[in-house]
This record gives C-alpha cells, sequence and structure tokens, in this order.
C-alpha cells in the first residue's frame, strides 16, 4: 500500500514538473512576443527550463533503474 502511494506521489511530482517546463516556455515565449525583452530573461528561463528538463530525465532513470516503474512492454 504505501509503495504504490509513493509510485503515484512519484508520477505526480513528474507531471508537476513537465507543467511547470511548459510554463517556463510560455513566459519566454511572452518575453519575445512583447518585443520588451533583455537578453538576461530569455536566457533564465531558457536555462530554468533546461535545467528542470534534467532532473526530469534523472528522476526517470533513477526510478526505472530501481524498479519503481516498469515501462511499457514492446508493442510488438
Amino acid at each position: 500500500m504505501a509503495l504504490s502511494t509513493f509510485v503515484l506521489l512519484f508520477k505526480i511530482v513528474l507531471v508537476a514538473l513537465l507543467f511547470f517546463i511548459a510554463f517556463n516556455l510560455m513566459k519566454g515565449l511572452i518575453q519575445i512576443a512583447s518585443g520588451k525583452h533583455n537578453g538576461k530573461r530569455l536566457s533564465h528561463f531558457l536555462g530554468r527550463r533546461v535545467m528542470w528538463s534534467v532532473v526530469v530525465v534523472l528522476l526517470l532513470l533513477l526510478a526505472l533503474g530501481s524498479g519503481m516503474i516498469t515501462p511499457n512492454p514492446r508493442p510488438y
């Protein structure tokens, strides 16, 4: 019971991180579209998005390696 709760919580955190990455992508797009941007702000949003993407990939690799989550079986 506790393991399934932990797996569900882990998946919720991953989805929240993906939404946060998409939010940073949209904020960068708004900065570009507004025309009032400077290089520091745009690189800030890009760097934050890349950093959180790396965190998501590392968490997925750690979960797959530990056996907490299993990938889908081959479709053929």
